[in-house]
C-alpha cells in the first residue's frame, strides 16, 4: 500500500509541477526586448534551462510542448504577447519549436551526469546549438535570407545573453533539484 501512495504522490507532483512550469514559461516568454528584426531577447530560455532540473527531461518536454500548444491555439504566450499558428509558421517559429529538443537534450545530459555542472553547461550549449540550428533554418526559409544575415540577426547577438542564462541555471538548477529530491518529490529522485 505504501508503494502506491508514493507512486500517486509522484504522479500528482509531476502533473502539478508540469502545469506550474507551463504557467511560468507562458508568463515569462511574452515579455521581450526587441533586437534586430523578428527575434527578441527574452528570459524564456532561462526558464527552459531550469525546467529539466525541476521536472526531469520528460516533464520539461511536456511543459514546453503544452506551452507551445497554448500559443498555437492563439493564447498570447509568445514573445511580444503574440500567439497563433502564424507565429509558429513565421520566421521565429523554428526557435519556438526548437525549445522541445533543447529541453530534451539538456535534460537527458543532466539526468546522465546529475552531479557534473560543467557537463550540464556543455549539454545546454549543445542543446542551444540545436535550437539555433532549427530556428535559423526556418528563419532563412521564411525570410529568404542568407545564412550570414540570419546568423548576424538571430544568433550572434544572443550568444552572450544565453551563455549567461546557462551559467546561472547550472548554478541554481542543481540546488533546486537536490532540495526536491531530499523532499522526496522529484520525479527522478
Amino acid at each position: 500500500m505504501e508503494v502506491d501512495a508514493k507512486s500517486n504522490k509522484s504522479k500528482v507532483y509531476v502533473l502539478a509541477m508540469t502545469a506550474m512550469m507551463t504557467a511560468v514559461i507562458a508568463a515569462v516568454a511574452p515579455f521581450s526586448i526587441p533586437a534586430w528584426g523578428e527575434v527578441s531577447f527574452t528570459l524564456c530560455t532561462f526558464v527552459l534551462y531550469l525546467s529539466p532540473y525541476i521536472l526531469g527531461w520528460k516533464g520539461a518536454a511536456t511543459a514546453t510542448l503544452v506551452y507551445i500548444l497554448l500559443g498555437l491555439v492563439g493564447i498570447p504566450v509568445f514573445s511580444g504577447f503574440r500567439g497563433g499558428l502564424g507565429v509558429l509558421a513565421g520566421p521565429t517559429g523554428g526557435y519556438i519549436l526548437g525549445y522541445v529538443p533543447m529541453v530534451i537534450i539538456g535534460g537527458l545530459i543532466i539526468k546522465a551526469f546529475p552531479k557534473n555542472r560543467a557537463i550540464h553547461l556543455g549539454g545546454m550549449i549543445l542543446a542551444t546549438a540545436v535550437l539555433y540550428t532549427l530556428g535559423t533554418a526556418m528563419f532563412c526559409a521564411m525570410m529568404n535570407a542568407a545564412l550570414e544575415v540570419a546568423l548576424v540577426k538571430c544568433v550572434l547577438p544572443f550568444i552572450p545573453f544565453d551563455l549567461g542564462k546557462m551559467v546561472i541555471a547550472t548554478g541554481l538548477g542543481p540546488v533546486l533539484r537536490e532540495r526536491l529530491v531530499k523532499a522526496g518529490i522529484h520525479p527522478e529522485g
